[in-house]
């Protein structure tokens, strides 16, 4: 099956909640204000609760009491609600354990982007695909023809459009991973963002997705929700 036969649909379980809206919004050139506040929403339907930073505005969709938040965010340091000790509570309340730090980037789906041969993989055990289908909903995985790598796209935070890719040990360092990111960009519908989140000590896939078109949108957390 080609890779770009038709443009993914899928359930939007989330897209109604106001983080989607603040997110498109943002991909859209279109950021909440930077005026030092902190929004707090209520919290996600789907397996995470997250925390949103952009600059100098964080955005909190989570299962903890709002004023409580508030109260323990009272302050002038912008960086509060990233904090080690911040986070560490908010996991502690909601009974979960905190995600890394991830630079989150955005692209746009395009249908003219260079043309690279995929491999549909509609069953796989690969590592990287167990771990989206974690998170996401709608997950397809591709393989490079040549053996290189995989990519992945599905639904994840506020039923917004993901990728995560992953480079074989002998290909990496020739570009692979650019030409991964730049290729999930017409495995979703025309127009539509494409968020990617890196750890920002991983410097050779920050280097890739910003070298395939990507650019910085801000930061976030997840906290997963326990199964069952």
């Amino acid at each position: 099956m080609s890779a770009d036969a038709q443009p993914l649909a899928g359930a939007d379980a989330e897209a109604g909640h106001p983080l989607a809206e603040i997110l498109r919004r943002a991909a859209d050139g279109e950021p909440p204000e930077p005026d030092g506040s902190v929004t707090v929403l209520e919290p996600l339907a789907g397996p995470v609760d997250a925390i949103c930073s952009f600059t100098a505005h964080h955005v909190l969709a989570v299962g903890v009491d709002p004023d409580e938040v508030r109260s323990r965010l009272a302050g002038e340091d912008l960086g509060a609600p990233m904090s080690p000790e911040f986070l560490a509570w908010v996991a502690g309340e909601l009974g979960s354990r905190c995600g890394p730090i991830d630079a989150v980037l955005v692209t746009f789906g395009e249908r003219e982007t260079p043309q690279i041969p995929l491999e549909e993989l509609p069953e796989s055990d690969h590592p990287r695909l167990v771990r989206a289908q974690r998170y996401r909903t709608d997950v397809r995985m591709f393989r490079d023809a040549f053996g290189r790598g995989v990519v992945a796209v599905g639904r994840g935070l506020a039923s917004r459009w993901e990728v995560s890719y992953e480079v074989e040990p002998a290909s990496r360092g020739k570009g692979v991973g650019r030409t991964l990111a730049m290729a999930a960009r017409r495995l979703i519908p025309a127009g539509e963002p494409l968020f990617a989140q890196v750890t920002p000590g991983n410097a050779a896939s920050l280097r890739s997705v910003i070298a395939a078109g990507y650019r910085p949108l801000g930061a976030e957390v997840l906290f997963p929700r326990a199964e069952g």
